[in-house]
């Protein structure tokens, strides 16, 4: 588990967050540099195309974290798109549609709880517009499948992938994260954290930057940047067998379908380094 750099993601699920760099947009910390911002997904797919080229040209070996669910509750995958893990993120993908300042993600996303008979999984939007298939709340709510992950039972304070809106919500990031993925993985050679064996040149892994919290919040400066250096640097800082101990996931059904979160379980020790 021995890498040249590490880089770590905030991603965001909305739209163009303007020049001036904000919080609430995309961040992304590559070890021993300032926090990059980009005030868009497709400023940061260019970016991240261009970083991974480089490390491929480069024989380097790179880590690469993204702050949102890979997969989603056991059974979604399946449902969905008739396959595994893989083919829901190709399924997704077909469907998204984004632009800097458009896309319908609430619109897929509702079309979803129709096709499953409504109420659910998805909610959340504060659109000007009533959304078919979407409530704006869980009035009523009706989810066929489990709520959380695996994962999320054991991450105090982790919201679900169905929450699309509202303050803490990352269900949109999933929605708007994995069509990024899935083009960046068909480009380059890539290992999916904890789907595929961790040996590529180039591993992406799922990270919730409210392990380090306490970390987080003793440090000045807009939150989205502060978590994406401090992670960066301190897995970059890490000794290979402690992270090599981390990318070890026991459970079955997040290697196979829901997906785990970096660190899960280290969080003492993620937070000494990151420190």
């Amino acid at each position: 588990m021995r890498f040249d750099s590490v880089v770590m993601v905030d991603w965001s699920g909305g739209n163009d967050r303007g020049s001036r760099p904000c919080k609430d947009a995309i961040w992304i910390g590559d070890a021993g540099h300032d926090p990059v911002y980009c005030r868009n997904r497709q400023v940061a797919e260019d970016w991240l195309t261009d970083r991974l080229s480089r490390a491929v040209a480069r024989g380097e070996r790179l880590m690469v974290g993204f702050d949102f669910p890979f997969g989603y509750p056991q059974g979604v995958a399946q449902r969905l798109s008739g396959g595994g893990v893989f083919d829901l993120w190709n399924w997704i993908d077909a469907r998204i549609e984004d632009s800097p300042k458009r896309n319908n993600r609430f619109d897929m996303a509702g079309q979803v709880n129709l096709s499953l008979g409504g109420g659910g999984p998805f909610w959340g939007h504060g659109l000007g517009r009533e959304v078919p298939g979407l409530a704006r709340n869980k009035s009523g709510y009706r989810n066929p499948f489990p709520d959380r992950r695996r994962c999320e039972d054991r991450a105090k304070g982790a919201f679900t992938v169905w929450q699309l809106a509202y303050a803490g919500a990352v269900g949109s990031q999933v929605l708007m994260g994995l069509p990024v993925l899935n083009r960046l993985r068909s480009r380059f050679p890539v290992a999916i954290w904890p789907f595929e064996a961790p040996d590529a040149p180039i591993l992406f892994t799922e990270i919730w930057p409210g392990l380090i919290d306490p970390a987080v919040r003793a440090q000045p400066g807009i939150r989205d940047a502060v978590q994406v250096r401090l992670l960066a640097d301190g897995l970059m800082r890490l000794h290979p067998d402690r992270l090599g101990a981390m990318v070890q996931v026991d459970d079955p059904l997040a290697r196979s379908e829901e997906g785990w979160i970096l660190g899960l379980g280290h969080e003492e020790e993620l937070l000494t380094t990151c420190r």
